[in-house]
């Protein structure tokens, strides 16, 4: 978008000279009218001035906008147009979900697995220019989206996962390997997975430190983070009467997920509520940041001309005009 600005702003002070050049004006045409009535011209009092008595103030008003325009024309008016070069340097995110049915225990709210899905998507908005998927694992693990900048679709299949979709279980090492396949042969320079389970690994033919090996062998870094609170939680039980919630100690094999983080250069975090999960996020927002690299450029158009021209019509429409049609009228 362009705007106008100017080279010498500070010439435009000059344009008081402008009101000054009109209180002259009038005073001196108040001046010019005769202050003694002799009676013995009282029939011409009712005779009506003609148009080109008139005209003569259209030469002071010739002037005075040339004087203006003259001003302006010394301020340098200029039409400023920029705009920005963006160039960015994102990173492959794959987040990795456990949606195995402890994480409907309802120490987070509405429950773990809900809390985990509206913080991951509260960073998918977050991070624009990042390539981001989504691996979801129990007893077993699936890819839910591939990595992919087109977030809105990302968000809408997160919306999507549920506990039950897959066999029930917490197999780690089998989602963190599924994340690792998905982001091995990324063209991201910078590969990133975000980790998060409320268990302690059950299912799987792959170990967890397995996995973190194979994550560290093609240079992706594992964020861990185990959800739940400390001590008792209720979780979902099955009975004849329906699911119902009973208070369960809390297991989360920090040793194994801190391993993880340690040995493939991330970082391990717990989370025992809502507000902790946020901040956990934040946390790897900062620490995870995409390389944006922008480049202001300006371009600069005189628009002295125009004015300038006019200018200079109107001086010479008031040379001509004072020698010629108005010579006897001023």
């Amino acid at each position: 978008m362009s705007k106008i600005t100017f080279a010498n702003p500070l010439f435009l002070y000059l344009l008081v000279i402008v009101p000054v050049m009109v209180v002259f004006y009038v005073l001196k045409q108040s001046k010019a009218n005769a202050s003694l009535n002799v009676p013995g011209l009282q029939p011409f009092s009712r005779t009506v001035p003609t148009f080109r008595i008139y005209l003569r103030h259209i030469l002071f008003a010739a002037r005075a906008a040339a004087v203006t325009l003259l001003i302006i024309v010394l301020a340098r008016p200029q039409a400023v147009s920029s705009y920005q070069d963006v160039s960015t340097e994102g990173i492959d995110i794959m987040l990795t979900l456990d949606i195995s049915g402890s994480m409907l225990a309802r120490d987070f709210r509405p429950n773990r697995l809900e809390a985990a899905k509206d913080v991951a998507t509260e960073f998918i908005s977050g991070r624009p220019y990042d390539r981001i998927g989504l691996v979801v694992f129990s007893g077993e693990a699936f890819t839910q989206c591939p990595t992919t900048s087109d977030h809105a679709v990302l968000v809408n299949l997160m919306r999507q996962v549920q506990s039950g979709m897959i066999e029930d279980g917490t197999a780690i090492g089998t989602g963190l390997a599924t994340a690792v396949n998905r982001l091995k042969d990324s063209p991201g320079k910078s590969k990133v997975i975000i980790l998060l389970t409320d268990g302690v690994n059950n299912r799987g033919e792959i170990a967890p430190v397995t996995a973190a090996g194979i994550a560290q062998t093609f240079g992706i870094r594992v964020y861990t983070i185990g959800v739940g609170t400390e001590g008792m939680a209720p979780y979902p039980v099955q009975t004849p009467f329906g699911i119902q919630y009973q208070n369960m100690p809390v297991e989360i094999d920090e040793a194994v997920l801190r391993e993880i983080a340690q040995q493939t250069g991330g970082k391990y975090f717990r989370a025992t509520d809502n507000n902790k999960l946020e901040a956990v996020y934040k946390e790897i927002d900062k620490l995870e940041k995409s390389k944006i690299a922008v480049r202001q450029f300006t371009t600069r158009d005189e628009k002295f001309l125009i004015p300038a021209i006019i200018a200079f019509i109107l001086i010479a429409f008031e040379i001509v005009a004072r020698n010629t049609v108005l010579k006897n009228f001023i």
